[in-house]
């Protein structure tokens, strides 16, 4: 029979899982909303995490109780710690997301033409939904999963995100020496596009804390 500590810890794990996939939700369905012009999905988007933080608040209330409940032995300390870090870095991702939503809406609908950067700002979309995708495999499955290729393949797409935003900087540059009179609109764009790249930085965090959960040592060991 499953022990109440352990049957918390599953409710824990679930309530993150189901974190993790609303933002990944989220996240597609502004990326369908960009691909295909339909402002109203970027507002579906945003309501969709209209109350991320409150639920962050609701699962670390939750760690924070089974720490005071049950006096878990080191292991166990180790992932409730692990959980709750980062349960702030996936409230974090949910915040950026709805920004670029709100955001991204009204570059859309300004003078701006972000027709020239379509294909980047799509690439660096789907890398930053890549790494969320491989979160939600690796956590929902954490005692079997291989993490230190689920780390590998995050930090590829970190990389590869990287590189792309740094190409979106070079093209946004090039439209504003060409579009003056809408120069502040782009760099806007830019701060926009940012809350993608940052987000993939924090999905890099959060395997991180997963090494740590199942593997141990020391936190800095894996930043």
């Amino acid at each position: 029979m499953i022990s109440k500590y352990d049957h918390k810890i599953e409710q824990i794990k679930e309530e993150i899982t189901s974190l993790l996939k609303n933002i990944k939700n989220a996240s597609e369905i502004s990326l369908h909303a960009f691909e295909t012009r339909d402002l109203k999905g970027f507002k579906e988007a945003q309501e969709m995490l209209g109350n991320i933080a409150v639920s962050g608040d609701i699962i670390d209330n939750e760690i924070i109780k089974t720490f005071a409940l049950f006096g878990p032995e080191a292991r166990e300390l180790r992932s409730l710690v692990a959980y709750l870090k980062m349960t702030n870095e996936i409230v974090r991702i949910g915040e950026s997301i709805k920004k670029y939503a709100k955001r991204m809406k009204e570059h859309l609908s300004s003078d701006c033409n972000l027709t020239p950067l379509n294909s980047t700002i799509i690439q660096l979309h789907k890398s930053t939904i890549n790494a969320l995708v491989y979160i939600l495999e690796c956590f929902t499955n954490l005692p079997q999963c291989n993490i230190e290729e689920y780390h590998a393949k995050i930090m590829v797409e970190e990389s590869k995100n990287d590189d792309l935003f740094s190409i979106l900087e070079k093209e946004i540059m090039g439209l504003i020496i060409v579009e003056r009179d809408l120069s502040i609109e782009y760099v806007n764009v830019l701060g926009t596009l940012r809350k993608l790249e940052r987000s993939c930085d924090r999905s890099v965090n959060i395997a991180h804390l997963m090494m740590y959960a199942k593997n141990g040592g020391q936190l800095s060991q894996y930043s």
